[in-house]
Order: C-alpha cells, then structure tokens, then sequence
C-alpha cells in the first residue's frame, strides 16, 4: 500500500511539472479544434503526442538528460565504406586474376549479412584464390576501408560521457568490429560492444539490444538506439522497449541526438 501510494504521488508530480510545458497545446487523446474530418458525435479524434510533448514528457520523468544510454549501430550510421564493394574487390583482385567488372561482381554479390564471407567473395567475383580472400578479409579491419559517417562524433561522444551517459555499439557484424573500432581510433567512446556474431542473435531480434543494455547497466526504457535501418534498427529497438530514431530521417548528426536528450555539446 504504501509503495502505491508513493507511486501515485511521484506520477502526480510528474504531471505537476508537466502541465506548464504543455499550456495551450492539445493533450493526447482530445478532440482537435482545428478544422479537420468531421467525426460522428461524441466522439474525439485522436492525434499521436507531438515531438514537444514527447521531450516535456521525458523530461517530466527522467530530468534534464531523458536517456541514460545511447545504442548505436555501426555501419551505415557511426561507420561507412571508404570505396564501393565491387570497387574493392575489383582492384585487390587484380592480382589474383578477377576478370570481372564491377558490374559483374556486384550483380553476383550476395548481401545477406551471413559470416560465409569466402562463399561471398568467390561466388560474386569467380576467384576462390584463399590469399585473396585473406586479403579482403583483413582489409576491411583497417581505417583505410572505411570512415565516420559524422566527422563531428568524437567531441559529440565525449560530451555525452562526460554528462554521464553510457554508450555502447548495436551491430549484425562480425568480430572484426572490435578492431575495426581501434582501427579508427574510436573504441574509447563506447562502454560496450553488442556483436551479432558474439551475442548470438542479430537485428531485428529484441535479444541483441537487452543485450547492450544488460552490458551498459540500464533498462530499456532508458536507452535510445540510433540507426539506419527501419526494420533492423527502429524496429528491432523499440521491440525491446528501447527508443529508437531513424539516422538520416529522425536525426542527422550525433550532435542532433545529445542536444535532444539534453547534452550541450
């Protein structure tokens, strides 16, 4: 009884402080008053909660910052290929004999995220040659096969741990992320790494992401998880009761993401 009671009142004061951010704006759930579809008597017209409302919401609950953590996939968001696929393979080849176009090699190439990269190399470029393969393989742990998609991340990802939150990288990729992040000299930003290749199990399943948040120390209703990926990323995040914004459609930098749960940068 009493852990109700003190339930009802810190909801209570939540919605105290609540009340004034939402002055003179529509509350979720009531009837809009501008002009709109006409709707059968007594009935409201519902409208989701506003990106304002959301943050005046959070903020309500959780204070100034309104997540304890920061998921983040890696390629396609925090990293990007340096040079096309197809180019790569093409130019290593080379040497060991690839007739293949670009073209060809990337008509034949095979996306689907599985760790038989010989299989992928040999069927997409026809060169089952195993020190090209080993060359391949190991060039894209370097700094040279790819880049931060935002050149601005470091300061950003010192700032958000300077503010206290936790972050750590969501990614289907094999166990060459972890060098792949010292390779590119950003492996210190994060407190943790969440690999489908170690965890077992890869995006869109919930498991991946209570995974990283089991390694950061918070739930999932106090992480946000930043992606390109509707399916994989948003998704697969909010599956797991994470937030999660789309990169390139929500939010376009990493600085966008600290300023809106509250971090100067």
């Amino acid at each position: 009884m009493a852990a109700a009671a003190q339930l009802r009142s810190s909801a209570a004061a939540a919605a105290a402080r609540l009340q004034p951010a939402l002055a003179g704006r529509r509350r979720l759930g009531t009837a809009a008053a501008e002009a709109g579809p006409v709707m059968p008597a007594g009935v409201a017209r519902w409208e989701p909660m506003g990106a304002r409302e959301y943050y005046d919401y959070r903020r309500a609950i959780y204070g100034d910052i309104t997540h304890k953590a920061i998921l983040v996939d890696a390629a396609g968001t925090l990293l990007a290929p340096t040079e096309p696929m197809a180019q790569v393979y093409r130019t290593i080849g080379e040497k060991y004999g690839v007739e293949y176009s670009e073209d060809e090699i990337l008509d034949r190439y095979v996306n689907d995220g599985r760790p038989f990269w010989q299989y992928i190399v040999s069927s997409s470029t026809g060169c089952s040659d195993l020190q090209y393969f080993e060359e391949l393989y190991h060039y894209y742990t370097t700094s040279k096969a790819w880049h931060l998609c935002d050149p601005d991340a470091g300061r950003v990802f010192h700032a958000l741990r300077r503010a206290g939150v936790k972050t750590a990288v969501v990614s289907n990729f094999d166990t060459r992320l972890r060098p792949l992040l010292q390779a590119l000299k950003c492996d210190h930003w994060f407190d943790a790494v969440a690999v489908s290749a170690e965890v077992a199990a890869e995006k869109p399943n919930p498991t991946i992401f209570l995974k990283a948040c089991e390694l950061l120390g918070v739930k999932p209703e106090e992480a946000v998880h930043i992606g390109d990926d509707r399916r994989n990323d948003v998704w697969g995040a909010r599956d797991a009761g994470c937030d999660a914004w789309l990169w390139g459609s929500d939010v376009y930098s990493f600085k966008e993401v600290a300023e809106r749960i509250g971090v100067d940068v």
